[in-house]
C-alpha cells in the first residue's frame, strides 16, 4: 500500500499554519479589528450565521462606495497591495465526481474537504459533475447557521463582517452577524477595496494586519478547526439522496400534500436549483462507508462543447473557485484538463461580453486542476490501481462465492461475466481469488484461433481428476485473437454442446460497482484526496494539470494527459492485434498474476521438469493464522503439480513435524482452499528450537528437498533458527523462504503480509456496525480494542478506514498528558455539535498501547469526563480480526509471493538434498548451500525482493517483536487530523 516515503510525503503536506488571531497579533491589530474582536466577545452567546455569499443588501452597499482614483504617483503602492490581496486571499477548492461512479468516492470527496478546510481554504462541492458546474446555481444562496459556539470556544471563531463603519451598521443581515470567512474570495476582494475608499487611505501596519486577517496556506501547522464553520447543513441533504424533485409536477399528479426533499426544510435548506454547494467539516461526517457517489455524477454532452465550458468557466468565477479536483475516468479527466487549457482565451471571452471585470480577469487568470482516478475497471495506465477497483473485485468475489456453492452441489458450470471494456483486470484477479478454470480478458486473449477447443479439453481434465464445479469468467470487452468478441452466451453455448455440461449464465452487471467501500478503498482516496489539495495549492500557470495515482505503493502525481494517452494506447494495440504490446502497458503485478493464474489451473504435463530435477518441497503454517495461508499453500501445490515435483504438506506446524504427521497433497485437494481462511495444515507458535535435533531428523526422514514456511514472526524466527544451524544439521541444508503472514503485519522489511488486508476488512465491518450504535445514541463515544501485538499497524490503517478521532498505539503509548489533550479534544468536539445532532465518534486502541491505562480505564476516564456531553462504552474485537473469508487482495497476493517462492525454491534447490554424495575425493560429503539460500520475500514498493536473515535482522526488534522502521507509523496523525482532533488542539 503506502511505505514510509508516501506518508512523509503526505503527512508533510497535510497541516497548515493556524488562521486565528493570536494573543500576539492583538496588539498589531487595526482600529476596526479590535473593534470587531471586542464586539465578537460581547456577543459570544449570540449564534452566528455562514453563508454560501453574502446578501444582497451588504453588497449593493459595498458596490455604491465609490472607489477614489489614487493618484498617479501611489499607481505602485495600490498595485503592490492588489498583488498581496491576490496572492495571500483566502483560496476555494471545490470537487467533483464525474462520469461513472465507484466505491470510495465519497471518501476522496471527504478527504478533500476536510484537508482543504484544514490547510484554511473554503471547501465546496458540485453536484452531478460537470453538468451542475455548467447549470450552476439558479437559487439564491440558502444561509444556515452553524452550531452555537461554547464560550469557551467562541474566542477561536472566525472574525465576524462588522459593519464597514459606525455609521453602516444596516449592512448586518437580519440583525445577525455574516461571517467573514464564509464569503467567496471576489466578495471578500469587495469589501476590502470598499473599507479601503472609506477610510481613504490605509498604512503599512494595517496592510499588515489586513494580509494576517486573509487566509493564506503554509504547510506547518493545521489550521484551528473552531475558526471554520462546522456545517452548512447541505451534508444531511445530500446523504439522504436529496436530488431534483419537481414540486410543481408532484402537485400535478396530486401529490402537493408530500414533503419532499427539494421543499425548504424547518431552517430553509433547499438543493433545487443549487450544483454548487459550499460545505463545511461536519458536512462530510459519514460518508467513508457510502458506496457510490453522494455528490452525484452524470454524463455531460453539453460540456464537450465550448459554450458549455464558458459557462463552467463563468460559475467557477462566481464563486471564487481557481481549484478543482474532479474525480473520475479518462474521459471525465481529459475534460478538465481541456478546461484548463483553454481557461485563458475563456477568462478573455467572459471579459469581452462584460460577464467579468478585469480584476476578476487578473485574479483568477489561473485554474488549478487535479485529477483522481475512479473507476473499477482499473483501466487507468500509470497508476497501480484506481479508486472502486477493490471494492469491485469484493462484490465479485462475493457472488462468485455464493454461485461456486450452487455450481458444486449440482455439478454445473458457471459462466460469469465481469465488467472491463479494455481491461481484464478484474477477470484475471476474480479468477485467481476464485480458483476459476478459464479466463477471457481482452489484453491476453486465448493462445490458439481455437479457443473453443482449449477451453474445452481444460475442462474435461479438470473433471476427470474429479472436480464437480466449472467457472469461466469473461470480462466484458473479451476478445480471441481476431477481434472477435467472446460473448458469455456463446461459452455457455460450447460447453453445453461439447462436454454436455449443465451450464449457467450469470451477469454480475452494476452489482460490481455497488456496496459499502471496502477498507483498501477508503485509505486510498483518503491519501490521494490530501495529496489532490497540496499538489492544488502548490500548482502554477507552468505545472501541467496532475492525476493523482500510486505506484509502487506510493502516492504519486504524474501528468494527467501522459496517463491518459498511455491509457487509449492500450486499446489501440488491441485494436491493433498487438497483445505483446498491450500487455507492457500492464504493471509487473497484472503479468505476475496471469502467469500465476495459468500455473494454478492448468494439468498439462508438458511443462513438467525432468525427472532428474524434480523436488520434494516441504510447506508448513508456524505462528497465529491469517488469511491467505491457505491460498499460498494452494498456488504452491499447484505449482508442483505443474512441474512434477512433489509437495509435502506438515501438519500442525512443527509440533507435527515430530509426530510425523506429514502427507503429500493432491491437486484437487487444495481446489477450494483459495477462499477458506484460517489454516487448513494447523498452525501454532512452536519453534524449531523446541528440538532441534528431531526436526532435523524429519527432514532427512521425509526428504525434502526445499521448504516453505508460511507464517508471521515466528516463521521469521524459525527460519532464522533453521539457517544458523546449518552447520550443526546438514538436513538444514536446503533452500528455505519465508511467506510473511499475520493480520498484525509485523515482520519486519516487508510492507505487507498476508492476513492483513482480510483483518483491516473485519476490523471495518465490526467498527461500522460499532459506529451504527454509537451515532443512533448521538453522544457516544466507542473505545475500540484491536489485536496487533507490539505493532500499532491495525489499529492505525483501521483508524483511517473508519473515520476514528483518536487512536493508540504500542508504538507511541499512553500518557497522562496525552489523556488530558484527548479528553479536552472529545469535550471541545461534542460542544461544537449542534444540539442534538451529534455523532457517535470511535477510539482505536491497539491491546498493548499501554500497561496501564487499559481499554476499561479508557473508557471510564472518557465517561466520568464526559459528563453531560458524551457517555463512552467499549468494544473488544479480539480474534475475530482473523476473519473469515480471506479478502480478495490477500488471496491474490498469496498467490503471486507464493509463486515466486516456488519459483525461487526450484531455482537453488537439488534433488536428493538429505542424500550424501561423493565429491571430489571420493569421501562422502553434505551438500552446502549459502546464506542467500535462506530468505524471506518481502514487498518493497511494488517490487518483490529476497532478503536474507542476517539483512531481515538488522531490521529487526526481537524485543518488541516488530521492525524497526515501520512505514505506516505517520498515518497516526493524518487519521487525526482527518478526525478532527489536530486542528481543534491547535485552537
Amino acid at each position: 500500500m503506502l511505505p514510509q516515503k508516501t506518508i512523509d510525503s503526505t503527512l508533510n503536506d497535510t497541516a497548515l499554519n493556524p488562521t486565528h488571531v493570536s494573543e500576539q497579533q492583538i496588539g498589531n491589530m487595526s482600529p476596526i479589528e479590535k473593534e470587531q474582536e471586542q464586539e465578537q466577545e460581547q456577543n459570544e452567546n449570540i449564534q452566528t450565521k455562514d453563508t454560501e455569499g453574502i446578501s444582497e443588501g451588504l453588497l449593493d452597499k459595498a458596490e455604491n462606495i465609490k472607489i477614489p482614483i489614487i493618484a498617479e504617483k501611489n499607481n505602485s503602492k495600490s498595485s503592490s497591495s492588489s498583488s498581496i490581496t491576490r496572492n495571500k486571499r483566502q483560496k476555494n477548492v471545490a470537487v467533483l465526481t464525474s462520469g461513472g461512479d465507484s466505491a470510495g468516492m465519497n471518501a476522496a470527496v471527504r478527504a478533500v474537504v476536510r484537508q482543504s478546510i484544514a490547510r484554511g481554504c473554503q471547501a465546496y462541492i458540485i453536484r452531478e459533475g460537470w453538468e451542475g458546474l455548467v447549470r450552476g446555481n439558479t437559487s439564491e444562496p440558502t444561509p444556515s447557521p452553524t452550531p452555537k459556539r461554547t464560550p469557551s470556544t467562541s474566542v477561536n471563531q472566525s472574525p465576524n463582517l462588522q459593519p464597514l463603519s459606525t455609521s453602516s451598521s444596516t449592512t448586518t443581515t437580519n440583525n445577525k452577524n455574516v461571517s467573514f470567512s464564509s464569503l467567496p474570495p471576489s466578495k471578500q476582494i469587495e469589501l476590502e477595496k470598499a473599507s479601503n475608499a472609506l477610510n481613504n487611505t490605509q498604512t503599512e501596519s494595517e496592510e499588515d494586519t489586513q494580509e494576517d486577517r486573509v487566509h493564506f496556506t503554509d504547510p506547518s501547522g493545521v489550521a484551528p478547526l473552531s475558526n471554520a464553520p462546522l456545517s452548512f447543513g447541505f451534508g444531511e441533504l445530500l446523504k439522504d439522496g436529496a436530488g431534483e424533485g419537481d414540486i410543481e409536477e408532484m402537485a400535478a399528479h396530486g401529490l402537493q400534500g408530500l414533503v419532499i426533499a427539494d421543499e425548504e426544510d424547518e431552517q430553509g435548506r433547499s438543493l433545487k436549483g443549487r450544483y454548487i454547494v459550499r460545505v463545511g467539516w461536519d458536512d462530510v461526517r459519514g460518508w467513508l462507508g457510502e458506496g457510490g457517489t453522494l455528490i452525484g455524477s452524470s454524463r455531460c454532452p453539453s460540456f464537450r462543447e465550448r459554450e458549455g465550458r464558458l459557462k463552467a468557466a463563468h460559475n467557477l468565477i462566481k464563486y471564487g473557485i481557481d481549484c478543482l479536483a474532479v474525480c473520475g475516468g479518462d474521459g471525465s479527466l481529459t475534460g478538465a484538463d481541456k478546461l484548463r487549457g483553454e481557461w485563458p482565451s475563456l477568462m478573455d471571452e467572459l471579459l469581452a461580453t462584460e460577464k467579468i471585470d478585469a480584476e476578476q480577469r487578473e485574479t483568477f487568470r489561473h485554474l488549478n486542476i487535479v485529477g483522481l482516478v475512479g473507476s473499477i475497471d482499473n483501466d487507468m495506465s500509470m497508476t497501480d490501481l484506481t479508486i472502486g477497483a477493490p471494492t469491485a473485485l469484493h462484490r465479485i468475489c462475493e457472488s462468485i462465492d455464493s454461485i461456486a456453492s450452487t455450481a458444486s452441489s449440482h455439478s454445473r458450470a458457471f459462466v460469469i461475466e465481469v465488467m472491463g471494456r479494455h481491461c481484464g483486470w478484474l477477470a484475471l484477479l476474480a479468477g485467481v481469488a476464485m480458483g476459476a478454470d478459464f479466463i477471457f480478458i481482452p489484453e491476453s486473449p486465448p493462445s490458439t484461433d481455437d479457443w473453443e477447443g482449449e477451453m474445452c479439453n481444460l475442462l474435461q481434465s479438470h473433471r476427470k481428476v474429479g472436480k464437480r464445479k466449472s467457472i469461466v469468467i469473461v470480462a466484458e470487452g473479451a476478445l480471441d485473437r481476431n477481434l472477435k468478441p467472446i460473448k458469455p452466451d456463446y461459452v455457455k453455448d460450447i460447453l453445453v454442446d461439447r462436454l454436455g455440461l449443465d451450464t449457467r449464465v450469470t451477469t454480475l452487471g452494476h452489482t460490481q460497482r455497488g456496496g459499502r467501500p471496502c477498507a483498501f478503498d477508503r485509505i486510498l482516496p483518503t491519501l490521494q484526496g490530501v495529496q489532490a489539495v497540496q499538489a492544488l495549492l502548490e500548482a502554477t500557470p507552468e505545472t501541467p494539470s496532475y492525476m493523482i495515482g500510486i505506484q509502487e505503493n506510493k502516492i504519486t502525481k504524474v501528468p494527467l494527459l501522459e496517463a491518459v494517452a498511455q491509457t487509449q494506447a492500450v486499446a489501440e494495440a488491441i485494436e491493433n492485434q498487438d497483445f505483446a504490446k498491450a500487455m507492457t502497458y500492464r504493471d509487473s503485478e497484472f503479468r505476475e498474476m496471469l502467469q500465476a493464474f495459468q500455473i494454478s489451473s492448468s494439468l498439462a504435463v508438458d511443462e513438467e521438469a525432468p525427472k532428474e530435477k524434480r523436488l520434494r518441497v516441504g510447506i508448513i503454517h508456524v505462528g497465529a493464522p491469517a488469511g491467505g495461508m491457505n491460498a499460498a499453500t494452494r498456488q504452491a501445490v499447484r505449482f508442483c503439480h505443474n512441474r512434477g515435483h512433489t509437495p509435502v504438506a506438515i501438519y500442525n506446524g512443527f509440533e507435527g513435524l515430530l509426530d510425523d504427521n506429514v502427507s503429500e497433497l493432491s491437486w484437487l485437494r487444495v481446489d477450494t482452499w483459495t477462499t477458506r481462511g484460517g489454516s487448513e495444515l494447523g498452525t501454532n507458535r512452536t519453534l524449531p528450537n523446541v528440538d532441534l535435533g528431531n526436526v532435523a531428523a524429519g527432514f532427512q526422514r521425509h526428504a525434502l528437498d526445499a521448504l516453505l514456511v508460511i507464517g508471521g514472526f515466528e516463521a521469521f524466527n524459525s527460519v532464522l533458527i533453521l539457517e544458523q544451524n546449518r552447520s550443526n544439521y546438514p538436513s538444514f541444508q536446503i533452500p528455505m523462504v519465508h511467506l510473511p503472514a499475520t493480520i498484525s503485519n509485523n515482520v519486519p522489511m516487508t510492507d505487507f503480509s498476508l492476513g492483513s488486508d482480510t483483518s483491516l476488512n473485519a476490523l471495518v465491518d465490526a467498527c461500522d456496525a460499532i459506529r451504527q450504535s454509537a451515532s443512533a445514541s448521538r453522544n457516544r463515544v466507542f473505545v475500540v480494542e484491536t489485536q496487533g501485538g507490539m505493532s500499532g499497524y491495525l489499529a492505525t490503517m483501521g483508524a483511517l478506514a473508519v473515520g476514528a478521532v483518536l487512536v493508540y498505539t504500542p508504538e507511541d503509548g499512553i500518557s497522562l498528558k496525552l489523556l488530558q489533550e484527548d479528553v479536552e479534544f472529545l469535550t471541545k468536539r461534542y460542544s461544537l455539535d449542534a444540539k442534538g445532532k451529534s455523532e457517535g465518534r470511535l477510539v482505536i486502541k491497539s491491546e498493548k498501547s499501554s500497561n496501564i491505562y487499559t481499554t476499561e480505564v479508557l473508557t471510564k476516564i472518557f465517561k466520568e469526563e464526559g459528563k453531560e456531553l458524551f457517555d463512552a462504552r467499549s468494544a473488544s474485537l479480539g480474534h475475530t480480526l482473523q476473519g473469515g473469508t480471506p479478502s480478495p487482495m490477500d488471496r491474490t497476493r498469496a498467490a503471486r509471493l507464493s509463486l515466486r517462492c516456488m519459483q525461487f525454491l526450484e531455482k537453488h534447490a537439488i534433488p536428493n538434498a538429505q542424500s550424501s554424495h561423493r565429491g571430489s575425493k571420493g569421501v562422502h560429503t553434505k551438500r552446502t548451500y549459502s546464506t542467500e539460500t535462506a530468505t524471506m520475500i518481502a514487498i518493497r514498493g511494488s517490487s518483490i525482493v529476497y532478503a536474507t536473515m542476517e539483512e531481515v535482522l538488522k531490521h529487526t526488534d526481537m524485543k518488541l517483536r516488530r521492525g524497526k522502521d515501520e512505514w505506516w507509523s505517520d498515518v497516526k496523525k493524518l487519521a487525526e487530523i482527518m478526525g478532527g482532533r489536530q486542528g481543534l488542539i491547535s485552537s
